[in-house]
């Protein structure tokens, strides 16, 4: 059993939090904000615009800097802009508020083409969340559940796709938005959770220990 040089390094949850929230802020809560606003003040489409339009300008502005893409706001960035074209072309806002299969699979289309680039959108998302050092993001062992995340993120995605597309064909509404409302969270939970237990079997594996940066406290991985 090989055993690695460098455990992987969890930082506590405070400096998480602190990393995590100017994230979310920019990715999230100011899109929202920019919607109402523009809603109240303007019209529906002046808010969808606006929303998405602050989306793009975080990743131009990213981009023309030189600063580090979060996989946040470049996944909000996608959602916004599978739901905008979906409610501009259809003139329908429920398509807005109530994500459609194409928002789906544009998020899965954006965790595969991502993978090429070196940094799979797994990868970003985590890196959003936890302050990880380059040691840590530099693991064989991180960066290969990181690919392999990002993939199987694809493949469930698009199955969520199919499925929503055949219900809506073949099944009455009562069945369709039954199953529909349990379909993300079940292939979420499945997604996450097999490869939560495939990082928990190489870390086995491979010998590496997990360490809380505060406390210094190895966490069993066995």
């Amino acid at each position: 059993m090989h055993t690695s040089s460098h455990p992987l390094v969890i930082p506590d949850l405070r400096a998480a939090a602190r990393h995590a929230v100017p994230n979310v802020l920019e990715a999230k809560l100011v899109p929202f904000v920019l919607f109402v606003a523009l809603l109240e003040l303007a019209n529906a489409r002046s808010a969808v615009i606006g929303a998405l339009g602050w989306a793009l300008a975080a990743l131009a502005f990213r981009a023309l800097t030189g600063r580090r893409l979060p996989g946040l706001v470049l996944l909000a960035a996608v959602t916004l802009a599978a739901r905008t074209v979906a409610a501009l072309l259809t003139g329908s806002m429920s398509l807005y508020f109530l994500p459609p299969t194409i928002t789906t699979v544009f998020v899965g289309m954006a965790f595969l083409v991502s993978i090429p680039s070196g940094t799979p959108l797994a990868q970003r998302l985590a890196t959003d969340i936890l302050p990880l050092d380059d040691d840590t993001m530099g693991h064989p062992v991180l960066r290969s559940f990181f690919v392999k995340f990002s993939l199987l993120w694809f493949v469930t995605s698009m199955l969520n796709a199919a499925i929503t597309v055949w219900l809506m064909v073949t099944q009455s509404t009562t069945t369709f938005m039954l199953v529909k409302s349990m379909l993300g969270p079940l292939t979420a939970i499945v997604t996450i959770g097999a490869m939560l237990i495939w990082l928990r079997v190489q870390l086995w594996r491979t010998g590496t220990q997990v360490v809380w940066a505060r406390r210094q406290t190895v966490v069993a991985t066995a």
